[in-house]
Order: structure tokens, then sequence, then C-alpha cells
């Protein structure tokens, strides 16, 4: 019983948590003591928090129209979890159904199972991980119409023991937290960009992994606060400077327990399932930035030379291409070799991204796509005419830009369903449109916080 074992943890109210097709969080709250009769009947949220600007501003779409109209969120008790940098508290993950009880077309955790219930059918499993990064500073007080920068926890040198040091509180609160709970941490370093750090935490099968994605967003919150300081997962929080990325790394197993990404006889290593799978999602890349880069703010992150992956190509261990094969250590490529997804942000909905990948995934099963030559330079030093050549292409440089490529893939289109592709799509041209114009510090100001 989900209920007993929170409360033998301390539990005494649970968050339960969706992310809104801007990237933006949102919670409603529960005491413990409700928690399997929500589990059942779920609590109501209007209909139009599916059409959510990161603004608070609303956008409509066909069925999402108004202000009539409610949806059920309910949770999913596998996904509750004890968060032990906030004690007694519980987040668990929601699916949001209609009051007939059905799935709610725009739901975004029921797109990605579904997409993971058709890779199902094909005896295969996808495991990964987000690997955050963040800003993490002091915000000045909130309000303020020109309120200034937030100041760093650090100004460098990137991945350096002094930033460690001077840091080491909320490292340590960070670390304890997560592998207290059972989220666990791969890694966790200072990165390379103003007052940024990164965490990568262990891959997990299915759902879990974007479930995941919003235990760990929590938990680096709170230890933040515990240490007067403030987390930022914008996509920049400065502009000018490197941005924070929310990377997608990937692998696909099949029943027998074997990682197709090693041991074939494809490129590096892959297998044929997983070179026409990862070969599928290339293909689709430019429409998936709509997807997984989907604010303004994304595309001041989104350029050559920051490590964002701005361009359609692949390569092993090229940090500069939209796809990156990570082979891993001799010795253990049969459980590490992945490959990783560059062009993702911090404002994006780790569901949409994660069922958009599947689909593009299962694309490339289906036509049995090929993967082109690596690219293992910086694509932007090719030449022009051998970039095309080689199949490099310039991934969207503008949210409208993205947007176009979106509505032209049929792909996506029949993946998400009517209903959730148009909505999906109205509040990303509402957004490009209430940000155009703005300068790029406006767009930052704009962003910095909601993430």
């Amino acid at each position: 019983m989900v209920a007993r074992r929170l409360a033998s943890a301390g539990v005494e109210a649970v968050a339960l948590a969706m992310v809104d097709p801007a990237g933006v969080t949102l919670v409603k709250c529960i005491p413990l003591h409700r928690f399997e009769e929500v589990s059942r009947f779920g609590v109501g949220l209007s209909n139009v928090f599916s059409v959510f600007l990161v603004n608070d501003g609303m956008a409509s779409a066909p069925g999402i129209e108004g202000p009539s109209g409610d949806t059920r969120l309910v949770p999913d008790p596998a996904s509750a979890v004890a968060l032990a940098a906030s004690p007694g508290w519980a987040l668990a993950a929601v699916d949001q159904l209609d009051q007939e009880g059905d799935p709610w077309p725009p739901c975004g955790r029921t797109f990605a199972r579904r997409m993971l219930e058709r890779l199902s059918r094909r005896a295969l499993e996808l495991r990964g991980a987000y690997e955050l990064e963040f800003f993490l500073g002091r915000r000045p007080a909130p309000g303020q119409s020109d309120e200034p920068d937030p100041v760093p926890a650090h100004t460098g040198p990137g991945y350096s023991a002094p930033v460690l040091a001077d840091q080491e509180p909320f490292a340590t609160d960070v670390i304890r937290a997560l592998e207290a709970q059972g989220t666990g941490v791969m890694q966790f370093h200072p990165e390379y960009s103003t007052g940024q750090f990164e965490i990568s935490v262990p891959h997990r099968a299915g759902v879990a992994l974007a479930d995941t994605n919003l235990v760990a967003r929590h938990t680096i919150r709170s230890a933040a606060r515990a240490n007067g300081l403030a987390v930022s997962f914008a996509p920049v929080v400065f502009a000018g400077l490197v941005g924070n990325g929310d990377h997608l790394h990937f692998s696909l197993w099949d029943r027998r327990g074997r990682n197709l990404f090693a041991g074939g006889h494809g490129p590096e290593g892959m297998t044929r399932q997983a070179e026409a799978f990862a070969a599928g999602v290339l293909d689709s890349l430019p429409a998936l930035v709509a997807v997984s880069c989907p604010s303004v703010a994304s595309y001041l992150r989104l350029r050559p030379h920051r490590w964002a992956g701005a361009y359609r190509c692949w390569g092993r261990e090229n940090r500069e291409a939209g796809m990156r094969f990570v082979t891993g250590m001799v010795g253990s490529r049969s459980e590490a070799a992945n490959m990783e997804i560059k062009p993702v942000d911090g404002a994006s909905n780790p569901y949409l991204v994660l069922g958009a990948v599947v689909a593009a995934g299962l694309d490339g099963l289906e036509r049995e796509l090929r993967l082109p030559e690596p690219t293992l330079a910086d694509p932007s030093s090719i030449p022009a005419a051998q970039r095309r050549r080689m199949g490099i292409a310039r991934l969207p440089s503008s949210l409208d830009a993205a947007i176009r490529e979106l509505e032209r893939s049929s792909i996506l289109r029949e993946a998400m369903g009517d209903m959730l592709f148009d909505s999906f799509v109205a509040t990303r041209r509402a957004e490009a449109a209430a940000f155009r114009g703005m300068d790029d510090e406006a767009v930052v100001r704009a962003h910095r916080w909601r993430y």
C-alpha cells in the first residue's frame, strides 16, 4: 500500500505533478490520507492548462476554447517518491483523464506511455535519463519591474575544485537527498557557464525516465532553498552565455536484456535495430526540436560553438552534433553504450520529448532507415557545400522556424493525435507572438525563473 509506505517515511502531504506545454511543472497538493481516494478519482484541473503559456497566458485550440471543461489529475502510485530534501512531502506524477475516466488526449504522460507501448509490441524497451544542467545563485527580490540579474554561485573555473569547495554544503545536501530517496546520482560537477552545475541520474526504463526528471528538479530546488540559494533550469539565464541543457540519453534493449547499441555490426557497434531507431530520430530532429526546445529563449541557447547540438548530424563523442553517440569505456559497453540528444533544454516537457523521440525512432524501425556517415568534426567548420553532401543541416534557429518543421511532420502529428498536436502548436505559436520583437535581455528575464 503506497500510502502506508509514504507514511512510514514521514510524509504528510503529496504534490501531484504534471508538466504543461510550456514546460512548467504544475502541482496540486493533497494530505496523505486522501492519496488512495485521489488515486481512484483524481482532483480537478481546468482543461485550459493544456494550452497554458510560460507567461501564464493561454492559447486556444479545437476542443479547448473557453472556461468550460475539466480534467482529473490521477496520481500514478508507482511514481510516488518521499522527498528527502522536503521533509513531510512526497511527489507523484499524474495522468490526466476526462470526467468519464478516459485519457485526456493532450496529456503528455499518456502520450509517452502510448509510444512506449508501441515500442514494447516490437519486444523492445527504451531506457535512459535526462542530464540536468542548472543555474545556482541568489535571486533578487521578485516582482521588481527592472529586476536585476541574479548573483551566481560561481564565476568559474568550470569543473573546478575551488567552485565545489565554495558550494559543498549544497552539493552534499542534493547528493544525500537524491541517494536517500532512491533517485540516485551518477555524477555531479560545477559546469562551464556562470553559476552552472550539472547532475546526472541513473537510467530508468519507460515513463519513469520522465517522472525522475520532475523528482530530481524538485529535489535540487529544495536543497538550494535550504542553503539560501535559488535554481533556474531555464534555457538561458544570462543573455550571451552558454545555457542549460536537459540532454536526453537513451538506449534500446531487447527482452533478453541486451543493449542493442552495443555488440552489433552497424556503425560504432550498433545492432541493425538500434541504428534504424537512431536514424529515425535523426531524420525527424528538425521537427523534434519544436518539442525539445519549445521556448523563444531556447534559441538563444541552440547555437553553434555552445555544445548545444545545433546541427542535424551524429558522431561518436561529438558534442557539437545534434546526436552524440556515447560508447562508454571498453569492458562496459554492453551496459553503457547510448545515444545523447543534445538539443533538449529545461523549457521542454519531458513526457512530450520522450514520446516524440520514441515515435520518431519507431518510424526509423518501420522504414528500416540507415544512419549517414558520422560527423567527427565541428559541423560549423565544414564547408557548406560539403555539409550538404554529407546531409548535415542547421537545426531551426528560431521558434517560428521550429514550428514550421513540426507542422510538416506527419509522423509526429499521427503519433501525438490531432488534439495534442494542435493544442501544442497553438501554445508555441502564441508564445512566439508574445515575445516577438523583444531583445535578448528581455526574453531572458521573462523566462529566467519560470523553470
